[in-house]
């Protein structure tokens, strides 16, 4: 028996050499066949969009085809599994979304590390979260929203798209930074949300910019303030919370572009380098502020700290909130 063990590390160490050869044969003519972008919502979604957007020129800079794959389902963690542990190969994909970080702060235990499990290769676009109020709401701005919620402690209904949904965790970090106490009021999704904002069932919420600024410009429907650190370039007139007394406020939509941890640097580096070229481009830009993003480029070590960052924060907002994890 012990022989036998004898035999099958000396194969298994001559065979570390030709195991090390392949992987790096395998980088340096890399891609030779299709590679597949995985999306964990359905199509038409944000991420599901900015996926399709580069992944057309992905294809032409590479060479291969790239495929965008929808696998909805449980917030985006059923892909995120698959991705998580599929072949280092640099033949899978995952564009992911804010709600990648905040699954890591929603859910007790999750089958892979948000952070670790994945070797990051880029941001692809931002776009912004606002505050939104309905159009009869006796407000008009976030400083006379705050104070009307100081002078009335739990009176204000405050809509969400479901308890520990990214809009959710994004309205109680205001709450906590502006010392706001309101009721939540939860809707699934956010056609239902709108629609009762605008029936008046609840006085504001947290949503994404696009989702609102029609109604807004209707004049059925107020935006108060953006969440971004600084003006959104499709709502230049409409101030930033920080700038209406809630410093250090800072709550965004952003998408991005990962691998399975393990995936060689060459092909991560060679991806991310197509991603930025790509990014960089007039058309591509336009394309994406059609869905009210904007683009977004970054190093693979700069998107990693910002995973890292984003997971750190919304765990501390759930804690602060009391939310229970699922």
């Amino acid at each position: 028996m012990k022989f036998a063990r004898m035999i099958a590390a000396a194969a298994l160490a001559a065979a570390v050499p030709t195991i090390a050869a392949s992987v790096s044969a395998s980088a340096d003519t890399w891609p030779s066949r299709p590679i597949r972008i995985m999306v964990g919502f359905g199509a038409g979604g944000g991420t599901d969009i900015a996926a399709r957007i580069v992944a057309q020129p992905l294809s032409e800079k590479l060479g291969q085809p790239v495929v965008v794959e929808n696998k909805p389902g449980a917030g985006g963690t059923i892909a995120s599994n698959q991705v998580a542990h599929a072949d280092k190969n640099g033949y899978t994909a995952l564009v992911i979304s804010t709600g990648h970080t905040v699954s890591a702060a929603m859910f007790k235990s999750l089958p892979y590390d948000s952070v670790k499990d994945f070797a990051p290769v880029g941001m692809v676009a931002n776009s912004t979260y606002v505050v939104v109020a309905r159009g009869d709401l006796p407000v008009k701005n976030l400083r006379d929203l705050i104070a009307l919620a100081k002078a009335k402690p739990g009176d204000l209904k405050f809509a969400s798209v479901g308890v520990g949904s990214t809009q959710h965790l994004a309205g109680e970090l205001l709450h906590q930074k502006a010392g706001m106490k309101v009721l939540n009021v939860p809707y699934r999704g956010t056609p239902a949300l709108v629609t009762a904002l605008i029936a008046g069932e609840v006085d504001y919420g947290v949503e994404l910019l696009h989702a609102v600024k029609g109604n807004a410009e209707a004049g059925k429907l107020k935006i108060l303030a953006v969440g971004s650190p600084e003006r959104s370039p499709a709502a230049p007139d409409i101030p930033t919370v920080a700038e209406q007394g809630v410093p250090g406020y800072a709550a965004i939509a952003w998408y991005g572009m990962v691998y399975p941890a393990g995936t060689p640097a060459e092909v991560v580096g060679k991806t991310s380098a197509a991603l930025r070229e790509i990014l960089a481009r007039k058309d591509i830009q336009a394309q994406l502020e059609k869905i009210g993003a904007s683009a977004k480029s970054s190093t693979p070590e700069e998107f990693g700290k910002h995973l890292a960052a984003e997971v750190e924060t919304w765990k501390a907002v759930r804690e602060a909130a009391g939310i229970e994890q699922k």
